[in-house]
């Protein structure tokens, strides 16, 4: 079927594209939402006549979007969930779940706005797409944990990593301390040979 996209599709096309999809896509989705018009004589008409009016809602909603996505940037949601030693979660997460765990954030998002290819089905850190706009998104941290206190480890830098990499800087500037030592001992050896031979000549 074709159609004339009223705002734009990821993957299909511009707004004011006339495009060819399957049916069932067209009838089931595009039509329904209003995110497009049956490719006809009279809604060409019609959308030209529109045009500048959908722009202009289009820009303003972009806009909308644009300060929901400078607040929902980098937020996190904790979901507790059974997993097995390995880490491999008893089900998994889906793209409802996390809609559900942001809207309790205070972000009203549906699911259809998660951009999440597979559902998460491990235990971690994960990074999640949040389409606010067709032309604007956000991006959301979903820490899959087994407790509160697994999720808090998981979202904190690891700290032995960090011990670690403190006590190598401080092994490493006292071994360079130790060496600059050495170094002023030699020089003042040789000075103090210096002298000693100084004398012997005359």
């Amino acid at each position: 079927m074709e159609v004339i996209l009223l705002e734009r599709i990821e993957r299909l096309g511009q707004m004011g594209d006339v495009v060819n999809v399957k049916n069932g896509f067209a009838r089931n989705y595009l039509l329904p939402q209003n995110k497009a018009l049956r490719a006809t004589d009279a809604n060409r008409a019609r959308f030209e006549a529109e045009k500048a009016v959908l722009e202009a809602r289009n820009l303003e909603r972009a806009k909308e979007a644009e300060g929901v996505a400078d607040k929902l940037n980098g937020q996190s949601c904790v979901l507790l969930r059974q997993a097995a030693e390995s880490g491999q979660l008893y089900g998994s997460v889906t793209a409802r779940d996390i809609a559900e765990a942001v809207t309790k954030a205070g972000f009203k998002v549906q699911r259809g706005q998660i951009q999440l290819q597979n559902p998460i089905k491990e235990l971690g850190v994960h990074t999640v797409s949040v389409a606010l706009h067709p032309e604007v998104s956000a991006e959301v941290t979903v820490n899959v944990a087994r407790s509160e206190e697994e999720a808090r480890r998981q979202s904190e830098p690891d700290k032995d990593e960090a011990l670690a990499e403190a006590e190598a800087i401080f092994e490493t500037e006292e071994l360079a301390e130790q060496a600059t030592k050495v170094l002023t001992g030699e020089e003042e050896a040789e000075e103090a040979a210096s002298a000693e031979e100084e004398p012997a000549a005359e």
